[in-house]
C-alpha cells in the first residue's frame, strides 16, 4: 500500500480538491494519507506557505497546482517502484 503525505493547512481549498481526487484514486491505487499541518511548525510553515497543497508520493513531490494527471502519474511511478 502506497504512503502518501499530504502536507495541508486548515481552510486549503487545494488541499480539499487534492484529498476528493486522492479518495477516487484510492480503488486503483490504495494508499494511506498522512496530514501534516504545516501551521504547527514553523520550518514547514516557510517550506511550504506558498506552495501547498504538498504531496509526497514515494520519491515524488507535487505541489500546488496539482492536476489529476500528475496525481495518476506520480501513484502509477511510484506503485510500479519494487
Amino acid at each position: 500500500m502506497l504512503k502518501i503525505t499530504l502536507f495541508t493547512k486548515e481552510g486549503c481549498h487545494l488541499c480539499e480538491v487534492v484529498k476528493e481526487e486522492l479518495a477516487g484514486l484510492n480503488g486503483r491505487f490504495p494508499h494511506t494519507l498522512h496530514e501534516i499541518d504545516i501551521t504547527a511548525d514553523p520550518a514547514l510553515w516557510q517550506e511550504y506557505r506558498y506552495r501547498i497543497p504538498v504531496l509526497h508520493i514515494g520519491d515524488e513531490e507535487l505541489a500546488a497546482p496539482i492536476g489529476r494527471q500528475q496525481l495518476e502519474a506520480a501513484l502509477t511511478k511510484t506503485n510500479n517502484q519494487p
